[in-house]
This record gives C-alpha cells, structure tokens and sequence, in this order.
C-alpha cells in the first residue's frame, strides 16, 4: 500500500477516519465497562449481547479492518516524514515553536498501545467471543470455558485483582492518552480545522476526550484492583 500512488493528503485522511472511527469505538467501550461498576449483572448481558452473533462478528470485523488501515498508514506516513523530515512523526501541521514529545514519539507510543491492545485482547477476546466462534464453527471448546463466555465480570476481576496486571494496564492507559490526545487533535485537522484559530481549542479537545476515554478505563482497573 506504501506504492500506490495515494497522495499525502488522502493517506493523511485515511488515518483520520480510520483513527476517528476507532475513537467513536473507545468511548463506546468505556462507557459500556463503566456498567461493570455500576452493576455486573447488567455488564454481563451486555457481553451476552455481543457474543458471537452476526452483527457483533461483523463489527468485530469492521474494527480489525480500521485497525489494519490504521495500523499500515501510520507506518506509511512516518517513514515518509522520516525520510523527509528526519524523525518527525505524521503531522498535519508543523508547529513554528517545535513539535510537542507525543508528537515527537507517535510510532513508539502507537507501538506500546498496539502492545497493550495484545494483551487486552488476550485476557478478555480470546476467552470470550474466540471461544463462541470457535464453537460455532465445531470445534471442541472445554464446557468450563463455554459457561464463561458471556461473563464479563469474571475476567474483569480476575484481572484486576492481580496487582501486575492492574499497574500494566494503568501504564498502557498512560501511554493511550498521549495517542488519543495527539491523534484526535491530528483528526481534526486533517479535516480542515487547522488555521490559527482553532489550533489551540483543537488541542485542548483532543485532550479532553483523551482524558474521557481514559478515565473510564481507568476507573474500572483501579476499583476492581482496590477491591480485589
């Protein structure tokens, strides 16, 4: 894809919608984790909800697809302004005054969130959903692991109540909110909103639904952990 004649602006446009559709994502996420607090009952038939059924695969689908796109012009982009610009990660205007650290460091931060999101995937997706469609397509999964598909709260505890776990999804939550802050502020004016009116007011609502999306991460890791 790095050779196929796309512009640095359509590439630029494909991070932002790929990487704004990905954001919708979070706070849906987050705020559906919240409920894990509130009551895990209800947290439960939510994850019930979004099992293996068609349309939470073609979602699943959908979001692994954005990621990949994602994923690819983030590479694409950085090597370019590397080659350009020396180490300077994708930017969609270079400030006159140097360029902010997350902005400096997007490719490692991006490749610490990736990390994360590995792991994430492997403590919640490949116990939950993986084993429904495992089941689906007929292949043996052990009943035990069956009767927890659904039963969100189980893995939530069992996670955070493990000390390492918890301080390893608090740093990986760190490292995110440089992502989202940078790459929501990054969105915005890869849509045009980028003159110097809106510079700063930009910067700070990338921030402020970085620090959203986090938080409510955050708050569920540090409860069950406090709890557990």
């Amino acid at each position: 894809m790095a050779n196929n004649g796309l512009s640095s602006i359509t590439k630029k446009l494909i991070m932002a919608v790929t990487g704004g559709a990905l954001v919708f994502f979070l706070l849906f996420h987050a705020s559906m984790n919240i409920v894990a607090i509130i009551k895990p009952e209800g947290y439960n038939k939510i994850c019930e909800f979004l099992g293996a059924n068609w349309y939470a695969l073609i979602a699943t689908a959908g979001l692994a697809a954005l990621m990949v796109f994602h994923l690819i012009y983030a590479f694409v982009l950085s090597f370019q302004n590397y080659r350009a610009r020396g180490k300077q990660r994708y930017a969609v205007v270079e400030k006159q005054e140097g360029v902010s650290w997350a902005s400096k460091n997007m490719l490692v931060i991006g490749a610490i969130v990736l990390l994360g999101l590995g792991l994430h995937l492997f403590n919640f997706w490949a116990n939950m959903q993986l084993p429904e469609v495992l089941h689906k397509l007929g292949i043996h999964v052990e009943e035990d692991v069956m009767a927890l598909v659904a039963d969100g709260s189980h893995y939530i505890v069992n996670t955070f109540s493990c000390t390492a776990y918890s301080i390893i999804y608090l740093v990986w939550l760190a490292f995110l909110w440089f992502h989202l802050a940078h790459g929501v502020a990054s969105v915005m004016q890869s849509i045009g909103w980028n003159n110097h009116v809106w510079q700063n007011r930009i910067e700070v609502i990338g921030k402020i639904i970085a620090a959203l999306i986090v938080v409510l991460f955050a708050s569920v890791v540090i409860y069950y952990w406090l709890i557990g």
